[in-house]
């Protein structure tokens, strides 16, 4: 297994780390427990070693295979978001870099299990290496289509969806639990509105919170 350096540079990066939360708190980021779970994950060990110097600025950075670790802001508003209130069992659909995933088994008070879905095999093998250094036991792994989600373990109290669809996957709205939340990106390739989809006893609340970018969710595996 590689051994990561989980302390980064020492008290420099634990201080650099400071100045980022003091940005996205600036920047509208209310929840303290996102806050300090920002503050106590160490993004340099999500994105590549030639890039570790730029892992704390709030830019979305290249973790290869057509995909980006999203900027630190668009985290911490997508799981604010999600976690207006306590939502026991989340999927999140586009494991990426693990950095998301990171953040939400962080956050222990909120969330008691995190199942992730990854399209792209050497990602998610990269993702376990790096969430087992950090001790991390409260998520389930899966390499699969995150258009279909993960039905036998459904339904799901939150659903953060990290890539954009054009729509909103009906599959993934059906595995929401009765007052669950959904947050994902919808839209074309150039900007997408961040959604949000609250399940009711009448069918879904909508409304949209951010226009983002993300890189499309495709379907099937590789």
């Amino acid at each position: 297994m590689h051994k990561f350096d989980l302390d980064g540079i020492g008290m420099t990066s634990q201080r650099t780390r400071d100045r980022l939360v003091q940005r996205l708190s600036e920047q509208g980021i209310v929840n303290e427990h996102v806050l300090a779970a920002i503050s106590s994950v160490p993004r340099h060990i999500f994105v590549d070693e030639a890039l570790a110097h730029r892992a704390y600025e709030d830019s979305a950075l290249p973790i290869g295979h057509g995909q980006t670790i999203s900027q630190p802001f668009v985290v911490a508003l997508m799981t604010q978001t999600l976690l207006d209130r306590p939502r026991a069992r989340v999927l999140e659909v586009g494991t990426g870099s693990g950095y998301q995933t990171a953040i939400l088994t962080s956050l222990p008070d909120l969330v008691n299990k995190v199942y992730t879905i990854e399209r792209l095999a050497p990602l998610i093998e990269r993702v376990q290496e790096r969430l087992q250094a950090m001790r991390r036991h409260n998520v389930r792994f899966r390499h699969g289509d995150g258009y279909l989600g993960w039905p036998e373990d459904a339904p799901f109290d939150g659903i953060l969806v990290t890539a954009a669809p054009r729509l909103a996957p009906q599959a993934l709205l059906e595995q929401l639990a009765p007052g669950g939340r959904m947050v994902v990106p919808v839209g074309g390739d150039e900007v997408q509105e961040l959604q949000v989809y609250d399940r009711t006893a009448d069918g879904f609340n909508r409304q949209t919170v951010e226009y983002v970018r993300f890189v499309p969710l495709l379907k099937g595996v590789r």
